[in-house]
């Protein structure tokens, strides 16, 4: 048995019996059944989404990018599916919308937005801050062309957030290594500060790397660091951290480092002082 099935196929084919698939399986999507001890991956779910729409839709959104291997995706999103159907179960996002041919492809015989046309779909019908987040994890995953999503963004000219889709773009980066990153790369360009560059690799005055920081502008010597959970909650990193910083600052960077209690103002106005001190004029 599969992990993923139609029950009534499965009865039909006398691959379970009615009675062992009430007892044995769970129901997620209508008819769309998995073992009951299986805990759901986003996979799993994608797949039981187009087995809802019995064969017919294409995965796009937020489930095509973790198809495409983007991370940091929950499984409990709602699969966004191109398919006509005016309602749509719980846990499913049905659009009818157009889809050539060529914005197709298959993983694991299922028909999911190529990544192109995943980042679109991503551009046009995420908020902002969230778009740009998942368009960068999606980068870092699966590199696409920006070119590529914008002449796509030209055929479907007029369509539902197209607009937004534009705007998004250009602030791309697949250097983000978590949307927290992406959150604290656009405070900077939203306050005025040049776009830094991302995974910056610094290295000892004799030619050992001492760390990759998260994003900086390399001509000022001013880097910024996100410190997530890993931070408080593994003690190894956090030495490393401690013993590595000093390390850099000895070399003449100012490292802004940030933490999930920092407002934006504040982290704003530490960077953009950090800047000003190295010769940067607004």
């Amino acid at each position: 048995m599969g992990d993923i099935f139609v029950g009534t196929e499965a009865v039909a084919e006398s691959i379970v019996t009615r009675h062992e698939l009430a007892r044995w399986y769970r129901a997620f999507f209508r008819d769309v059944y998995v073992d009951r001890r299986q805990e759901l991956t986003i996979r799993d779910r994608a797949v039981g989404g187009w087995l809802w729409s019995k064969r017919r839709a294409i995965v796009t959104g937020v489930a095509a990018s973790a198809m495409h291997g983007a991370e940091w995706v929950d499984a409990d999103v709602d699969i966004e599916l191109i398919h006509r159907c005016p309602r749509p179960p719980a846990g499913i996002i049905a659009r009818n919308e157009r889809i050539a041919d060529d914005e197709v492809t298959y993983i694991d015989g299922v028909p999911v937005a190529t990544v192109a046309r995943t980042a679109l779909d991503l551009g046009r019908y995420q908020s902002r801050g969230q778009a740009i987040a998942r368009l960068d994890a999606l980068m870092r995953a699966a590199p696409f062309s920006t070119e590529e999503v914008l002449m796509l963004a030209k055929r479907y000219r007029g369509a539902r957030g197209v607009k937004r889709l534009k705007e998004a773009i250009p602030l791309v980066d697949g250097g983000a290594a978590s949307p927290r990153e992406t959150w604290l790369r656009l405070i900077y360009i939203d306050g005025g500060l040049p776009k830094p560059r991302t995974q910056i690799p610094i290295f000892d005055t004799d030619g050992t790397l001492l760390r990759t920081v998260d994003m900086g502008w390399e001509e000022y010597k001013v880097v910024s660091e996100y410190d997530g959970d890993q931070h408080r909650t593994d003690r190894g990193q956090y030495v490393k951290d401690m013993r590595v910083i000093p390390k850099i600052e000895r070399l003449g960077y100012i490292v802004a480092r940030v933490v999930k209690e920092d407002q934006p103002a504040a982290i704003l106005r530490r960077a953009w002082d950090a800047m000003v001190s190295r010769g940067w004029r607004p």
